[in-house]
């Protein structure tokens, strides 16, 4: 018997040392991706103000047309996320995904042809400026400050390195009665 309890306290140890490990490295893994991974482009989205709320609330707004293929607006995940947390107690961060037909009016009304596309709207929801393409972080957040103090842009009309963005009326025939003629 006294063999048989030596083994089970053994197994019991190494049970308990495993548990220990499992535990720690899932700690280690939480900590880590909580420190040091950005949202993703679709976190950010879900967290981002909707836009009817934003037309309405009162603060200037920064409005992203973006996709989730977009290269350049992948690259700026991670600045912008940080931006949106900086900023977010006075600038709405309002995201339109382009592949999503229903923001068609509003890629129609500022003009989107690339992206990301950011249009930087004051509190009245009258555009102040655009930045188009891949932006350095420092461009962005000094717009973002004049923005909620209610001061002109910094840099209000700044382009750099976009994604093209399909045509998502392409794919249909312009005789196509849908079309309207269009």
């Amino acid at each position: 018997m006294g063999a048989s309890t030596a083994a089970d306290g053994q197994r019991l140890r190494n049970f308990l040392i495993v548990m220990v490990a499992i535990v720690l490295s899932l700690a280690l893994l939480v900590a880590v991706r909580g420190n040091n991974q950005p949202l993703t482009l679709a976190e950010q989205a879900s967290q981002a103000t909707p836009w009817a709320e934003a037309q309405t609330n009162g603060k200037p707004t920064l409005l992203e047309f973006y996709a989730n293929w977009c290269s350049s607006c992948r690259a700026m995940a991670k600045d912008l996320g940080e931006l949106k947390a900086a900023y977010r107690d006075r600038v709405n961060f309002v995201m339109l995904n382009v592949d999503n037909l229903q923001w068609l009016p509003e890629i129609e009304q500022f003009g989107v042809d690339g992206i990301p596309h950011f249009v930087f709207l004051n509190a009245q929801q009258e555009p102040q400026g655009t930045a188009i393409g891949l932006q350095p972080k420092g461009i962005m957040a000094q717009n973002l400050e004049a923005l909620s103090l209610g001061l002109p842009l910094p840099h209000g009309g700044s382009s750099g390195n976009v994604s093209q963005l399909p045509n998502p009326r392409a794919t249909q025939r312009s005789d196509d009665p849908r079309s309207h003629g269009g």
